[in-house]
């Protein structure tokens, strides 16, 4: 076993359990940096001497969820950093930082945001953070020390995300503001025509133009959750703990009336042989349907 040790996903009850893995990277909860907020100079990666003999990381939240568009793999984006599953286990990947905001564009470039962990050479916060190298290293493109964006997407022409106020990137580096009717729990955009949607207060919202103007859109139940899983077909995860999918750009939905529980993050794309396949972080598991809910698999009992 290489250093970047692997250990089992363990529930207790409906709830996250700690996840005893082996740092790759810097331990500890996340703290703040004393970095300013200029950009780094070189990418942060993990150490090469780590060990399997360093202490445990504990999973306590997974953030986001996503699958890496050249390998297959799917992705845990957690408070204690990112991990990987190979192969039924959790490799963790990457230097320990708490990944608020993440998102893994179409070309596949890796986009976080949130908190330094301790010994991690970033600022506090991070800005909006980029990796080339599927997570191992990262370094800040811009507004280290001033952004932690809670919601972040990514699409084939822009970044989207919101620190408290909407904005938009061509380029990773300069910005521009956006308004929203309301804060965005989650932003997803589509990957090839980068339209954006958003789940807020004020109802599941659409924008075709970068977040310039909005549009509501009408799901059977509030959506708690939104992501894309092709040009065409959105799915969210409700306030009543199911999952609806529009194979039309929003204009008709199809609610699944079994229950997943609470979602705390969602995933969905197209297979190879075409086939929808969600992934859903309720109620302390990572579940995946490939029947919009019906019937589940636990990827991580």
């Amino acid at each position: 076993m290489n250093t970047r040790a692997r250990r089992r996903f363990l529930l207790a009850g409906s709830a996250l359990a700690t996840l005893a893995v082996p740092a790759c990277g810097s331990t500890g909860a996340a703290t703040p940096s004393a970095r300013g907020g200029s950009p780094a100079a070189a990418p942060v990666s993990s150490p090469a001497s780590a060990s399997s003999s360093r202490p445990p990381v504990a999973i306590t939240h997974i953030h986001a969820v996503a699958r890496d568009p050249k390998s297959g793999e799917l992705l845990l984006a957690t408070h204690e950093g990112l991990f990987r599953h190979v192969n039924g286990d959790l490799v963790q990947n990457g230097p320990v930082i708490d990944l608020m905001g993440f998102a893994v564009a179409p070309d596949g470039t890796y986009y976080a945001s949130g908190h330094p962990g301790v010994g991690v050479d970033l600022p506090q916060p991070v800005g909006l953070i980029t990796s080339t190298d599927a997570g191992r290293s990262w370094r800040v493109a811009s507004r280290g020390g001033q952004s932690d964006f809670h919601a972040l997407t990514a699409g084939s022409t822009a970044v989207i995300g919101f620190d408290g106020v909407l904005r938009s990137s061509t380029d990773g580096t300069t910005w521009t503001t956006r308004s929203i009717p309301a804060p965005p729990r989650t932003l997803a955009a589509a990957p090839t025509s980068g339209a954006l949607l958003a789940t807020t207060e004020a109802g599941l919202l659409a924008s075709s133009d970068t977040g310039a103007t909005w549009r509501t859109l009408s799901p059977p139940v509030t959506a708690l959750l939104v992501t894309w899983a092709d040009e065409k077909t959105m799915v969210i995860a409700t306030t009543t703990g199911q999952l609806g999918v529009s194979s039309d750009a929003g204009i008709t939905w199809t609610l699944n009336p079994t229950r997943v529980g609470a979602a705390e993050a969602l995933h969905a794309g197209r297979g190879q042989d075409g086939r929808l396949e969600i992934v859903v972080v309720a109620d302390g598991k990572v579940l995946r349907t490939l029947d919009g809910g019906t019937t589940t698999e636990n990827l991580l009992p």
